[in-house]
């Protein structure tokens, strides 16, 4: 069975790419304004103390996600290539 990886599950400095939103609506069309659409790269910059909201590089712009948001976000985790 495959798991699936949601932008939520990201730790501090942890690098993905986007596969798709699942929510639909107003927060949709939000989530797709701020760069999130398939195949874009995002970083994990910083979790507050808390744990929500969650600090994200997204195409050059530090945005915040509250986790009930960002759980709706699937993607698939990026390896970090040794240069060769």
């Amino acid at each position: 069975m495959k798991r699936i990886y949601t932008l939520s599950s990201l730790k501090e400095g942890e690098r993905c790419r986007v596969r798709g939103l699942l929510i639909d609506g107003k927060m949709r069309s939000r989530l797709s304004d701020l760069g999130l659409i398939r195949g874009t790269s995002v970083v994990c910059v910083q979790k507050s103390s808390s744990g929500d909201p969650t600090a994200f590089l997204i195409r050059g712009a530090v945005i915040a996600l509250r986790k009930e948001d960002s759980s709706r976000v699937i993607v698939s985790p990026e390896q970090v290539r040794a240069n060769s």
